[in-house]
């Protein structure tokens, strides 16, 4: 457990408890007090440190999801339960609110062939999300929507090209959660690269808009 532990950079103590909680499975038995590891428990050890210390996964998860890859369940079913808990939740909106953006998120779906109903684990989130938009007035935002689910659909493209050449399902979850929250973390930084570039070729004097108070410029707000 010793090498197992310089090997992983996982301390002892929490290699043990992931033992006891089943997360990892038991080593052989050479002696009553040893066992041997092999390159699986390194692995796993990187699955269960992904989704516990990047992903923020509770131990009832990361178990659901353990048990789905030794059962030798189709990795996009593994993935789904990964994907279902890194999806924040959102707070309560009013049934004709609520009504609405399904109706948006769904005719999206449809043209973009993504599987989508009221009971995705995104739909709360993304449905507060638009009643939001739509409650502060951004109405040129939501007129965008289409052209953020293209990207949507690229972005998720070169996602899943990162997982393609991956050797076990292990491997493949740990990226997957490992991509998507700090994926989700690297295109926000190149977007507000991208954002402060854009802002300087379309308003390069500055204060060139009236509505802009004297001080202010597009890009603070980026």
């Amino acid at each position: 457990m010793a090498e197992l532990s310089a090997e992983s950079g996982i301390p002892v103590a929490t290699i043990k408890y992931y033992l006891r909680e089943g997360l990892l499975p038991p080593g052989e038995r050479t002696s009553p007090n040893q066992a041997r590891y092999g390159e699986n428990h390194v692995q796993r050890l990187r699955l269960i440190r992904a989704m516990v210390e990047v992903g923020g996964l509770s131990v009832a998860t990361v178990r659901d999801v353990v048990a789905a890859v030794d059962a030798h369940q189709p990795t996009h079913k593994a993935l789904g339960i990964a994907q279902r808990a890194l999806t924040g939740l959102a707070a309560d909106v009013p049934p004709d609110d609520r009504e609405w953006a399904l109706e948006v998120v769904t005719e999206l779906a449809r043209k973009h062939g993504w599987q989508f109903g009221p009971n995705h684990p995104v739909a709360p989130a993304l449905v507060g999300t638009l009643c939001t938009i739509r409650a502060l007035g951004h109405v040129k935002l939501l007129d965008g929507i289409g052209d953020y689910a293209d990207l949507a659909d690229q972005v998720a493209q070169v996602d899943l090209d990162t997982l393609d050449a991956l050797p076990s399902v292990d491997r493949i979850v740990e990226a997957a959660v490992v991509g998507t929250v700090l994926g989700d973390r690297l295109f926000e930084g190149l977007r507000r690269l991208a954002q402060g570039a854009e802002s300087a070729r379309r308003y390069p004097a500055g204060l060139d808009r009236p509505e802009l108070s004297r001080g202010e410029h597009p890009e603070a707000g980026l």
